[in-house]
């Protein structure tokens, strides 16, 4: 193999992190909206922590890789996709970082809760479904597959 072909796999292991760390996140909050006991909230948004993990290391293996990549191909820093890519690639980071922050307020409150009694709570299941966090959240994975769009099209 060689060392394009090592750059690539690496890249695309990166965006597999990445992807699959997004995934991971939307299931476990998805199953958290569906919980009653914030334990069980606590517990599910707790394992988000695993989903920021597999998207942090995607996030810079993409971007470490994939401007090695471009340093190591015909490719030039002045095609549209490679930059559309990379503004992209830090909506991505702004918007999901500050959905994280907003979600880790939520994942504490659970873990209050869950240690003050395990009672509902509305508040919780407010900070769930806050609009502002779902939209953050949904806009980094709309960054993140318009990326993948340019990454296999190429326009």
């Amino acid at each position: 193999m060689s060392r394009h072909d090592w750059l690539l796999l690496i890249h695309v292991a990166g965006a597999f992190s990445l992807l699959a760390g997004a995934l991971l996140a939307v299931v476990l909050n998805q199953a958290a909206l569906r919980r009653a006991r914030t334990s069980e909230i606590a517990l599910l948004l707790g394992l988000t922590r695993v989903a920021v993990v597999l998207i942090g290391v995607g996030m810079l293996v993409t971007l470490a890789f994939g401007l090695w990549l471009v340093e190591d191909s015909a490719y030039d820093f002045g095609d549209a996709w490679i930059d559309s890519a990379l503004a992209l690639w830090a909506a991505a980071l702004l918007l999901g970082g500050a959905g994280g922050r907003r979600d880790r307020h939520t994942r504490e409150m659970a873990e209050q809760l869950a240690a003050a009694g395990d009672e509902r709570s509305d508040e919780l299941a407010a900070s769930l479904r806050d609009p502002i966090s779902v939209m953050l959240s949904y806009g980094s994975g709309a960054a993140v597959l318009a990326i993948l769009v340019l990454m296999i099209w190429k326009p």
